[in-house]
């Protein structure tokens, strides 16, 4: 326990040094998405410490890591001698956080909304908890114009193929996306339709069961498209092969926590996967 109040009274020590309510110099992010918004701003540097879904960029993983952002513990969080945290919603549990604010660390709590206009909110509330909002101006604008250039791709083509979204496997069968998440989300803003609408959240889905969605692309976490063999190794695999995706070789792969971390790389990742599924109307 007297660990633990020092450790308090140096964060709290360093919060009245002034620096934290304007451009706060020892920062600790929770969630991915954060904290690839975190190095986009050029903000890098005052990172101290993420959690274990920061594996965006690869630099992120060689920091000091609390462990997972939704499990924290107070004294991890503490011995990094935090000015701010960045936390993503769902951060925790509370009781942590509460416990963190008593002791004198800023908590921006960074809520989760699935849409462009919620990606956009996200960046600039970090860019004003960092003291930066010229810059979060600036990468929200560069965001704002690649959706532009997605919405104007959409309008020259009628076709929405239904889309069928795997982002890992395990015991025989596929981890797919239903409704109600990031990954349909991401979808209705490239043009795609879910193919699974029978289900809400991410769920396993037998190999039958995924023939019988019968998509026409496939999304897929690149890692494992990898780890398939390729576009070829997926057409040879049970549980893909009879789908016509896989047929016409409509394989897209994606960087998972891009594709559907509604961060920082949603206008990029948007833009790759339209100009993968419909062509990119320049080459035409």
């Amino acid at each position: 326990m007297s660990r633990l109040c020092a450790l308090a009274s140096l964060a709290f020590a360093q919060t009245l040094s002034g620096q934290a309510s304007h451009s706060p110099g020892r920062v600790v992010s929770l969630g991915g998405p954060v904290t690839e918004t975190v190095y986009a701003l050029g903000a890098e540097s005052r990172l101290v410490g993420t959690d274990e879904s920061s594996v965006f960029p690869e630099a992120a993983t060689r920091l000091p890591n609390v462990g997972y952002f939704r499990a924290l513990g107070l004294e991890g969080v503490l011995s990094l001698g935090p000015e701010l945290v960045l936390a993503a919603e769902g951060s925790g549990p509370p009781v942590v956080l509460e416990q963190l604010e008593t002791a004198g660390v800023e908590i921006v709590r960074i809520p989760t909304d699935y849409s462009p206009e919620g990606a956009a909110r996200k960046v600039r509330r970090i860019a004003r908890a960092l003291g930066m909002p010229s810059e979060g101006e600036a990468l929200v604008a560069r965001m704002e114009s690649q959706l532009e250039q997605v919405a104007d791709r959409l309008t020259e083509v009628s076709e929405r193929p239904r889309a069928l979204f795997v982002w890992g496997r395990g015991g025989g069968v596929m981890h797919v996306s239903g409704r109600e998440t990031a990954a349909q989300a991401m979808m209705e803003v490239v043009g795609l339709q879910n193919a699974i609408t029978e289900f809400s959240s991410y769920r396993p889905l037998t190999p039958e069961a995924v023939t019988a969605a019968q998509p026409d692309v496939i999304v897929i976490d690149r890692a494992m498209l990898a780890s398939l063999g390729g576009v070829a190794g997926l057409q040879r695999d049970p549980s893909l092969a009879a789908t016509p995706a896989a047929r016409a070789g409509r394989i897209v792969p994606v960087d998972v926590l891009g594709f559907i971390g509604w961060g920082p790389r949603t206008g990029e990742v948007a833009l790759d996967v339209v100009r993968a599924v419909h062509g990119d109307a320049e080459t035409r």
